[in-house]
Protein backbone atom coordinates (compact mmCIF):
# COMPACT_ATOMS: atom_id res chain seq x y z
CA UNK A 1 0.00 0.00 0.00
CA UNK A 2 3.02 2.29 0.72
CA UNK A 3 4.43 1.95 -2.48
CA UNK A 4 1.23 2.64 -4.57
CA UNK A 5 0.66 5.75 -2.12
CA UNK A 6 4.28 6.46 -3.19
CA UNK A 7 4.09 5.70 -6.73
CA UNK A 8 0.66 7.86 -7.04
CA UNK A 9 2.62 11.03 -5.26
CA UNK A 10 5.59 10.23 -7.67
CA UNK A 11 3.59 10.57 -10.98
CA UNK A 12 1.38 13.64 -9.51
CA UNK A 13 3.95 15.37 -8.90
CA UNK A 14 5.59 14.95 -11.87
CA UNK A 15 2.84 15.36 -14.48
CA UNK A 16 1.34 18.29 -12.46
CA UNK A 17 4.05 20.90 -13.47
CA UNK A 18 3.43 19.80 -17.18
CA UNK A 19 -0.38 20.68 -16.65
CA UNK A 20 -1.58 24.31 -18.19
CA UNK A 21 -3.39 26.44 -15.95
CA UNK A 22 -6.40 29.32 -17.24
CA UNK A 23 -3.98 31.83 -15.93
CA UNK A 24 -1.24 30.57 -17.60
CA UNK A 25 -2.38 30.62 -21.02
CA UNK A 26 -4.42 33.82 -20.01
CA UNK A 27 -0.81 35.40 -19.28
CA UNK A 28 0.53 33.54 -22.28
CA UNK A 29 -2.22 35.25 -24.92
CA UNK A 30 -1.42 38.65 -22.89
CA UNK A 31 2.73 38.57 -23.76
CA UNK A 32 1.73 37.77 -27.12
CA UNK A 33 -0.50 40.71 -27.62
CA UNK A 34 2.23 42.73 -26.32
CA UNK A 35 5.42 41.63 -27.91
CA UNK A 36 3.20 41.74 -31.63
CA UNK A 37 2.11 45.44 -30.72
CA UNK A 38 5.69 46.50 -29.56
CA UNK A 39 7.09 44.30 -32.41
CA UNK A 40 9.58 42.79 -30.32
CA UNK A 41 11.10 39.77 -32.79
CA UNK A 42 13.13 38.44 -30.33
CA UNK A 43 9.91 37.64 -28.39
CA UNK A 44 7.84 36.28 -30.61
CA UNK A 45 10.75 33.81 -32.42
CA UNK A 46 10.23 32.79 -28.61
CA UNK A 47 6.73 32.26 -28.58
CA UNK A 48 5.87 31.28 -31.90
CA UNK A 49 6.17 27.25 -32.42
CA UNK A 50 8.55 26.44 -35.49
CA UNK A 51 6.05 24.74 -36.88
CA UNK A 52 3.25 27.31 -36.59
CA UNK A 53 0.19 27.42 -39.05
CA UNK A 54 -0.93 31.58 -38.87
CA UNK A 55 -4.29 31.48 -41.03
CA UNK A 56 -5.42 35.65 -41.31
CA UNK A 57 -9.32 36.51 -41.27
CA UNK A 58 -8.41 36.86 -44.90
CA UNK A 59 -8.14 33.49 -45.55
CA UNK A 60 -4.22 34.10 -45.88
CA UNK A 61 -2.22 31.03 -44.34
CA UNK A 62 1.04 31.26 -43.21
CA UNK A 63 3.95 29.78 -41.86
CA UNK A 64 6.69 30.80 -38.97
CA UNK A 65 8.98 31.79 -41.63
CA UNK A 66 6.53 33.83 -43.78
CA UNK A 67 4.99 35.10 -40.43
CA UNK A 68 7.89 36.78 -39.20
CA UNK A 69 9.19 38.18 -42.39
CA UNK A 70 5.49 40.30 -43.15
CA UNK A 71 6.29 41.39 -39.90
CA UNK A 72 10.04 42.63 -39.61
CA UNK A 73 9.28 44.28 -43.30
CA UNK A 74 6.30 46.17 -41.47
CA UNK A 75 4.03 44.66 -44.79
CA UNK A 76 1.93 43.91 -41.70
CA UNK A 77 1.79 45.97 -38.51
CA UNK A 78 -0.49 45.84 -35.73
CA UNK A 79 -0.81 48.99 -33.60
CA UNK A 80 -3.42 47.37 -30.77
CA UNK A 81 -4.33 44.00 -30.08
CA UNK A 82 -6.98 44.52 -27.41
CA UNK A 83 -8.61 40.72 -25.83
CA UNK A 84 -12.40 41.73 -24.97
CA UNK A 85 -13.20 37.96 -23.93
CA UNK A 86 -11.09 34.57 -23.57
CA UNK A 87 -11.97 31.38 -22.75
CA UNK A 88 -9.14 28.85 -22.44
CA UNK A 89 -9.92 25.65 -22.38
CA UNK A 90 -7.08 22.64 -21.04
CA UNK A 91 -6.13 19.63 -22.05
CA UNK A 92 -2.71 18.64 -20.49
CA UNK A 93 0.66 20.11 -22.11
CA UNK A 94 -1.98 21.78 -24.83
CA UNK A 95 -4.38 24.75 -24.42
CA UNK A 96 -6.87 26.61 -26.85
CA UNK A 97 -7.91 30.12 -26.28
CA UNK A 98 -10.80 31.16 -27.58
CA UNK A 99 -10.84 34.88 -27.63
CA UNK A 100 -12.69 38.29 -29.37
CA UNK A 101 -10.45 40.41 -29.94
CA UNK A 102 -9.94 44.45 -31.37
CA UNK A 103 -7.13 44.40 -33.37
CA UNK A 104 -5.92 47.82 -35.43
CA UNK A 105 -2.98 48.51 -37.60
CA UNK A 106 -2.09 48.18 -41.30
CA UNK A 107 -1.75 45.19 -43.48
CA UNK A 108 -0.08 45.80 -47.46
CA UNK A 109 -0.56 49.14 -46.85
CA UNK A 110 -4.18 49.07 -45.86
CA UNK A 111 -5.60 50.11 -42.31
CA UNK A 112 -7.73 47.71 -40.73
CA UNK A 113 -9.61 48.18 -37.29
CA UNK A 114 -11.20 44.48 -37.10
CA UNK A 115 -13.09 42.99 -34.11
CA UNK A 116 -12.02 39.55 -34.98
CA UNK A 117 -13.17 35.76 -33.07
CA UNK A 118 -9.30 34.32 -32.58
CA UNK A 119 -8.56 30.81 -31.81
CA UNK A 120 -5.31 30.10 -30.29
CA UNK A 121 -3.80 26.31 -29.75
CA UNK A 122 -1.05 26.71 -26.90
CA UNK A 123 1.58 23.67 -26.59
CA UNK A 124 4.34 23.70 -24.17
CA UNK A 125 7.70 22.89 -26.01
CA UNK A 126 10.72 22.39 -23.47
CA UNK A 127 8.58 23.83 -20.73
CA UNK A 128 7.59 27.12 -22.21
CA UNK A 129 3.87 27.91 -23.76
CA UNK A 130 4.46 28.39 -27.23
CA UNK A 131 1.78 29.66 -30.15
CA UNK A 132 1.29 26.36 -33.25
CA UNK A 133 -1.93 27.74 -34.42
CA UNK A 134 -3.41 30.98 -34.89
CA UNK A 135 -7.13 30.59 -36.85
CA UNK A 136 -9.10 34.46 -37.03
CA UNK A 137 -12.39 34.98 -38.29
CA UNK A 138 -13.84 38.86 -38.95
CA UNK A 139 -17.08 39.79 -36.85
CA UNK A 140 -19.71 42.27 -38.05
Amino acid sequence: MRKTLFLVTLLATLTIPLLASEAEIAAAEKNWAAAVVARDYAALEKVYSDDLIYAHSTGAVENKAEYMKRLRSGVQRYDKIEHQKTVVKLHGTTAIAHCHVRMTGSSNGEPFDNKIMMIHLWVKQSGQWRLAAHQTTRLP
